[in-house]
């Protein structure tokens, strides 16, 4: 069963309040105090009902990892299917323009999310300035989209296949292997950096229900290829690298019990919940405070510490395609199997 946004705002409350008590339960004495704690198993319980929402396939375990910049330090390792348990993904393409937004998910224009319904599809060339687009047929309404697994690889790529050009890409869960999951390796304990790390490569973290948050979109690529790419509702989409990701947080993710060993009660459920473990082990929390202002004094990677938290991050607007900044502190791994071991500081090949 799909919920819908306004059944997922009105159980936020809740879970919010409940995810406080289990902060305080799990993080003990030393965490009530304002005190460090370097209990493990502590540790480790608290990522664990973090993401008790998320469909994992083993772990948290402790392990050790090199970061981003070459520091060794302690991360914990989770394997999750990236799937989301509380509702269902989609959709993305509308199949006809005479459809509503009901049938699409959204995209971004001018750092705003708009929904991809039919008459959106029919104002392509106007949006974008440009006579070629026509994804759909002018004499029937149908719309040119992606629907099967060899037409998404075809299309779902930078050098889009001829053939899918002019069309609405969408990519469908069950595309995926059943046993498809990604590995998080990420420091039980922020490491500093001495630059800022970018996103695009292992993207922003996780969120509490196992789904990657990740960098921003190629919307360049994209649009060149006169292709749009939506995501559903809830921000999220399909490759077949990583399966279901969000590259926007909308209101669907309810925050999990905190991970922060050293944060009020109060002070959490005032800036929303933790909503998300960023890849450097710093906290994520929505867009807006819960009282819906915006929070001040962030940095470039959306960051501050402050108001009774320690260093943490607020995720960019839903149109922004930017869910963080960057990253402030040295990051872990995204592995493509359990058992690897995370060296984040050697640089992937060329291509």
């Amino acid at each position: 069963m799909r919920l819908n946004s306004a059944e997922i705002r009105r159980s936020a409350k809740a879970v919010r309040l409940l995810s406080t008590l289990a902060a305080l339960a799990l993080a003990g004495p030393a965490a009530a105090h304002g005190e460090h704690s370097t209990d493990t198993d502590t540790d480790l319980a608290r990522v664990a009902s973090f993401f008790s929402g998320a469909q994992i396939v083993e772990g948290p375990t402790k392990v050790d990892c090199t970061l981003s910049e070459g520091a060794k330090t302690t991360c914990f390792s989770i394997t999750v299917r990236p799937d989301p348990k509380d509702y269902t993904p989609g959709p993305w393409c509308p199949t006809n323009i005479s459809q509503g937004a009901e049938a699409g998910g959204i995209w971004f224009l001018d750092g705003k999310a708009v929904d991809v319904d039919g008459d959106f599809i029919t104002r392509l060339a106007e949006v974008y300035g440009d006579s070629k687009w026509k994804l759909y047929d002018p004499e029937t309404g149908d719309v040119r989209y992606t629907g099967t697994l060899e037409a998404c690889e075809a299309a779902a790529r930078p050098d889009v296949d001829p053939q899918y050009q002019n069309h609405c890409v969408q990519c469908l869960p069950e595309y995926m292997p059943e046993e498809a999951s990604v590995t998080y390796v990420i420091p039980l304990e922020p490491v500093p950096s001495t630059r800022q790390q970018p996103t695009q490569r292992g993207g922003s973290g996780v969120a509490s229900n196992g789904v990657r948050l990740d960098g921003p979109a190629p919307l360049d690529a994209i649009l060149g290829a006169h292709t749009i790419a939506p995501f559903d509702d809830c921000g999220g989409h399909v490759n077949l690298h990583v399966g279901y990701h969000y590259h926007a947080v909308t209101d669907c993710l309810s925050p999990g019990a905190t991970m922060l060993n050293r944060a009020d009660p109060e002070a959490v459920e005032a800036h929303g919940g933790q909503i998300g473990i960023a890849m450097d082990g710093h906290a994520i929390f929505p867009h807006l405070m819960a009282d819906g202002t915006e929070p001040e004094g962030l940095d470039a990677c959306y960051g501050r510490e402050g108001e009774g938290l320690p260093y943490h991050y607020h995720v960019g607007s839903a149109g922004s395609n930017q869910i963080l900044g960057c990253l402030a502190a040295q990051t872990g791994c995204v592995l493509p199997e359990s058992g690897m071991a995370c060296d984040a500081s050697r640089r992937p090949p060329r291509p």
